[in-house]
Parts: C-alpha cells; sequence; structure tokens
C-alpha cells in the first residue's frame, strides 16, 4: 500500500496507508485526517478537499484537469502546486505522496 504523508497547516504529519484506486481525498477521510472536509464526496464540485502537492511529486500527480481548475478557483490561497485531493487517484507511484492542507478550504 502507498504511503501518503498529510501535513495539516500547523506542521503535524500524519502517515496513512492509501489503497491503489481510492483517490487521496478518500484516504484522509477514511483516517479522519484533520483538514479535509470534502463536502461534495469527491465530486469535483467544490474546494473543501485542497491540497499543496510537494514540488517533488507534482510531475507524478500530473496536471489538473480544467474542471479541477475551475473549482480551484473558489479555494482559498492558490497557489501552483494546489490540486483537488479527490482528483489524484492513488497508484503505486504515489507511495511516498507529501501533500499539505491550507489551514481554510473553499
Amino acid at each position: 500500500m502507498p504511503k501518503i504523508t498529510y501535513i495539516d497547516h500547523e506542521g503535524r504529519d500524519f502517515i496513512v496507508d492509501g489503497e491503489v484506486g481510492q483517490t487521496v481525498m478518500e484516504t484522509a477521510i477514511k483516517h479522519d485526517v484533520p483538514g479535509i472536509v470534502a463536502e461534495c464526496g469527491g465530486a469535483c464540485s467544490c474546494a473543501t478537499c485542497h491540497v499543496y502537492v510537494d514540488p517533488a511529486w507534482r510531475e507524478t500527480t500530473g496536471e489538473p484537469s480544467q474542471m479541477e481548475e475551475d473549482m480551484l478557483d473558489f479555494a482559498f490561497d492558490i497557489r501552483p502546486e494546489s490540486r483537488l485531493s479527490c482528483q489524484l487517484r492513488i497508484s503505486d507511484a504515489f507511495n511516498g505522496l507529501i501533500v499539505r492542507i491550507p489551514e481554510h478550504q473553499g
């Protein structure tokens, strides 16, 4: 199982096992990682699962789709590494992935 590290806005680490095929958002919810609200349940229709992908992982996670970019417009403090965790589907290549959770969700 790929290990995913979530770092909250206070700098606390939450290292959890992700399941291949699930999303980074689903994994956060399953493991009670604080800061991921996921109001839409992963339908890419809100911005409450906003994360910052560690720069070393941006190539692995790929670029956001146009729909994801449109939803990110509703998030707070958008950065080049901003992604919606509901759109990051876990693969074996995600083992060691690091994402940071912003202080506020959209």
